[in-house]
């Protein structure tokens, strides 16, 4: 059994966006961390004792969740249930496919590499943990190396670097016109703290849709269960 687990949000946006991916992976089930229901304690719950169950945490990056609450509530369902066996794969945001899926995204709303007087603003959540930021901020260096826009910068809804700050610096490299590219999986509270400072700051901002049931995204949700089995 392909258990999928995202964060969960009060935002009825953001549960919707994850039943709507989950839903084109046939046989998964969808379970949050909080906030919004099912729960994954009570998704483990429900594993038959003849069943296996994978985690695959909708996260896009490893910090908090993916180290410490995940593996504490699986690891509280196999002290319940010992014959429970459960694996948890790594996040989706380390698979290149989700990566694909925010350039597709930004694709949609008309943006195409080369276009040396666009800088696009990679936007995430942002986290306490240094090393998630670090690795949205080395895809950002590694799409301005790779499409020749007048810059790329990472930003955060939660700490530094805020979108101001990264449109600051786009357009002393050079950019007239500003993208958004959204490192989230679905709409809600966040992503649109970043939208409205980026519309604040620049009004005619082209904003590209957070990640949700892309195709790639989906790919990399199924690919990481298979590998659970090798």
């Amino acid at each position: 059994m392909l258990i999928a687990v995202a964060h969960g949000s009060r935002d009825p946006r953001s549960a919707a966006a994850v039943r709507q991916l989950v839903a084109a992976l046939p046989g998964a089930r969808h379970a949050f961390l909080d906030l919004s229901e099912p729960l994954l304690a009570d998704v483990l719950a429900d594993v038959s004792p003849h069943d296996e169950a994978v985690v695959v945490p909708l996260l896009l990056g490893s910090a908090y969740h993916a180290l410490v609450d995940i593996p504490e509530m699986v690891d509280a369902a196999t002290t319940r249930a010992p014959w429970l066996s459960v694996r948890v794969t790594d996040v989706i945001g380390t698979d290149p496919r989700v990566a694909d899926a925010a350039l597709a995204r930004l694709a949609e709303v008309g943006v195409r590499p080369g276009d040396d007087r666009l800088g696009v603003v990679l936007a995430g959540a942002g986290s306490s943990h240094a090393a998630a930021n670090a690795a949205v901020a080395d895809l950002a260096d590694r799409w301005a190396r790779e499409h020749g826009w007048a810059g790329v910068r990472p930003a955060f809804a939660t700490c530094a670097p805020d979108v101001t700050d990264a449109i600051a610096e786009l357009k002393d490299l050079g950019a007239r016109r500003i993208a958004v590219a959204s490192w989230f999986l679905a709409p809600g509270r966040l992503p649109d703290r970043i939208v409205n400072a980026a519309r604040r700051v620049h009004p005619d901002v082209v904003v590209a849709a957070p990640l949700g049931a892309h195709p790639s995204v989906v790919a990399a949700v199924h690919g990481l269960h298979l590998s659970a089995h090798v």
